[in-house]
């Protein structure tokens, strides 16, 4: 039944899913494709961003997957964001001359798909 709900937020879509559905999200991704990183030694914020392609039903889905550093820590949060198909491309033009502006330009816009990013407040 799992699978099956899940099936279906990827294929039609979900907004202001909960924190457990986004973690479901994450390992369905995960586990159904490999994924590009590109990781970010120089940021302050931003550990790395995985990208992920996933085809569902006919159907091609892109995902960014950014670990934000913890403070303190080597350790980071993941957060999961469906992106556009031109996001991975872009992005990796970007982020080598700073991963943060990348994400604000990239990635961050596209924060209200899924509902799974942090608050930036």
């Amino acid at each position: 039944m799992k699978k099956f709900l899940l099936y279906l937020i990827l294929v039609f879509g979900t907004y202001n899913l909960n924190a457990q559905s986004c973690e479901e999200i994450m390992e369905f991704v995960k586990s159904k494709s490999y994924g590009t990183t590109y990781t970010s030694y120089d940021s302050e914020a931003i550990s790395r961003v995985t990208f992920y392609t996933v085809n569902v039903d006919y159907k091609t889905l892109y995902f960014a997957i950014v670990c934000f550093k913890k403070q303190y820590s080597y350790s980071c949060n993941e957060y999961i964001y469906q992106v556009g198909s031109n996001t991975k491309l872009n992005y990796s033009l970007d982020h080598y001359d700073s991963a943060g502006k990348a994400f604000w330009k990239h990635i961050q816009p596209y924060s209200d798909v899924l509902g799974c990013s942090p608050s930036f407040d």
